[in-house]
């Protein structure tokens, strides 16, 4: 299901499940952008999003459904004049994002992972996890530019 609202004081909802394919769901956030620049949304929010969304696509298709063609994920968004959330949904058994190690940490500067998971927490404005670790709900509030940590 897709509902697309043109009013700008209207909402604009998306909700669609997808095959386990990055390129399908790295297509899904045009339809976002163009809402979110409908709305007046300042680039760096864009940006932000878009970001915050191909990290959260890519980790759900990759490490959740390990790409499984019989797998899917349900992507649901919302743009209003002020606030947005994306949900991403996939089919694995989950993940424990409080053991994600800081890929800050000195020993593990070199090593791959972790990264996505805290540049989505740190350029979205609220993120939050299901029960399972197989749903991520992320919220942007038109202007609100947390300072990425050094």
């Amino acid at each position: 299901m897709v509902v697309c609202m043109s009013s700008t004081g209207t909402p604009w909802t998306f909700r669609r499940e997808i095959p386990s394919d990055t390129s399908i769901g790295s297509e899904l956030v045009a339809g976002l952008l163009d809402a979110m620049t409908d709305r007046d949304w300042p680039p760096a929010d864009l940006f932000r999003t878009q970001l915050a969304y191909e990290e959260a696509i890519v980790n759900a298709i990759r490490h959740g459904n390990q790409c499984d063609p019989d797998k899917t994920v349900l992507v649901e968004m919302t743009c209003e004049a002020e606030r947005l959330l994306i949900r991403i949904t996939d089919q694995g058994d989950g993940f424990d994002p409080a053991s994600v190690p800081d890929p800050r940490d000195e020993d593990r500067l070199e090593t791959p992972g972790g990264r996505g998971v805290l540049l989505i927490h740190e350029i979205m404005s609220e993120v939050a996890y299901n029960d399972v670790g197989n749903q991520i709900t992320m919220v942007k509030i038109k202007g609100d530019d947390p300072e990425i940590e050094d």
